[in-house]
């Protein structure tokens, strides 16, 4: 029976080890916490959450609701587990981040296949990687320092990395729901949503205490690098003072019922669990100190007393160039038999870095049994992800959260409001037929 080694238990080492598993390949996934973690992580489970508990938009119409339908068409844990512990959040899919966690757990702890072992992989030269038919480096973007070190001296570049922050979470109950009220933008009958209303002065100042707040650094040595599709919401601020009312508080479609008229600005909050008592701040990452965080937060429309069950901070996050250093199963060129998944490998967001999990233990499996399986086209969502990760960038490599723009241009003219859905059409009739000719099909 093939042996493989996953290396962290993050979603793309849970799904990587769950396809691999499916084919009968014997899997033992290392996973550090508790006895040691990042500097992000809190909790003992799989799969842990540590940003926002959102998956994002669903449907065809969205690169990643493409994604979405193609992992579950290819059996992705991620997926059941993501409707097994649904919260409303609109037409995105979000979980409750405990229930999400505690699922993957259990059925990757039930799973005779799978060997769940918590000890630190410190070493590419692991004793415990010995012998085994493959080993998937999975430590996701908060790698250990000893791991990310074992990495770097292989890859030979130290200088790709970049600057991931997370949002807060509070309390409902802490909530003054005299200022506060339910409702999606241009749906005020929804619930999803909990909105504090600004006034133009309010935001204003509220612009003005984020620019003046106490940040915290980066280290001497290190250079600050945001992902652009994560900034911090201060980092937002000094782009412009309007920058925030036409981003994350742009008060469009919302109408205070209170007073019958449109705020100056909105700060959205989406529930984290099932039972709606806690709450995340929707585009609120932070590298705010601590105690400024709870100083200029509860500025905000009520938000004044709030109770912080979680404050938002900053942390390295570490990739390869994966167009250099990784071939196109996403095995690295300086080490047969090691691959990386998940954003470890350059792609950026829960889903994509499962997707790529997924993938890697689709396509290890099948090359374990001697047989081989082409990728997805370009045209789809996964191909498109995967596709990025071997293209060589004009200028430097970055991660990506999965997007039309990765996908082939469309042909001939049509209006813009119908680009979206001419994508998701091409995508799902490519996925189709491309699921068909693998018989992959789950």
């Amino acid at each position: 029976m093939a042996r493989v080694v996953i290396i962290g238990g993050g979603l793309a080492g849970c799904d990587c080890a769950w396809q691999l598993a499916r084919a009968g390949v014997s899997v033992e996934l290392y996973e550090m916490k508790p006895d040691k973690r990042s500097e992000a992580h809190t909790e003992d489970g799989l799969a842990e959450l540590v940003c926002s508990n959102s998956f994002r938009a669903t449907g065809p119409a969205a690169a990643i609701g493409l994604l979405k339908d193609e992992m579950e068409s290819l059996g992705s844990l991620i997926m059941e587990a993501a409707h097994a512990t649904r919260v409303p959040a609109g037409g995105a899919l979000a979980v409750d981040r405990a229930l999400f966690s505690d699922f993957i757990t259990r059925r990757i702890g039930e799973h005779p296949q799978i060997t769940v072992i918590r000890r630190e992989i410190a070493d590419l030269d692991a004793p415990e990687l010995a012998g085994a038919d493959a080993v998937v480096v999975a430590a996701g973007p908060l790698a250990s320092q000893s791991l990310t070190a074992s990495l770097i001296g292989l890859v030979g570049d130290e200088r790709l990395y970049f600057y991931d922050a997370i949002a807060p979470i509070v309390t409902r109950e802490s909530i003054d729901f005299d200022k506060a009220f339910w409702g999606s933008r241009w749906k005020p009958e929804d619930d999803d949503y909990l909105n504090c209303p600004m006034s133009e002065d309010e935001y204003k100042g509220f612009v003005a205490a984020l620019l003046a707040g106490d940040k915290v650094q980066p280290r001497d040595f290190e250079q600050e690098v945001h992902f652009e599709g994560c900034l911090p919401v201060e980092a937002m601020a000094e782009r412009g003072e309007m920058t925030l009312a036409f981003g994350p508080l742009k008060p469009v479609g919302l109408v205070d019922p209170k007073t019958g008229e449109r705020p100056y600005a909105v700060v959205q909050l989406r529930t984290e669990n099932q039972d709606k008592t806690a709450f995340n701040l929707v585009g609120f990452q932070t590298k705010l100190k601590y105690p400024e965080q709870k100083r200029i937060f509860r500025m905000i429309p009520g938000l004044e007393n709030v109770e912080f069950l979680r404050l938002g901070s900053i942390h390295r996050n570490t990739y390869v160039n994966a167009p250099d250093v990784l071939d196109a199963d996403l095995q690295l060129k300086a080490r047969s038999g090691f691959f990386l998944a998940g954003q470890i490998s350059g792609v950026e967001g829960y889903l994509e870095s499962a997707a790529c999990g997924l993938w890697v233990g689709l396509s290890l499996a099948r090359r374990l049994s001697v047989v081989s399986v082409v990728k997805p086209p370009v045209e789809t969502a996964l191909g498109a992800l995967l596709g990025h990760l071997s293209t060589r960038p004009d200028k430097r490599f970055q991660p990506s959260n999965v997007n039309f723009g990765l996908m082939p241009g469309l042909t001939g003219k049509m209006k813009k409001k119908f680009r979206k859905e001419a994508y998701g059409v091409r995508a799902q009739e490519a996925f189709a037929a491309w699921l068909g000719q693998t018989g992959l099909a789950d």
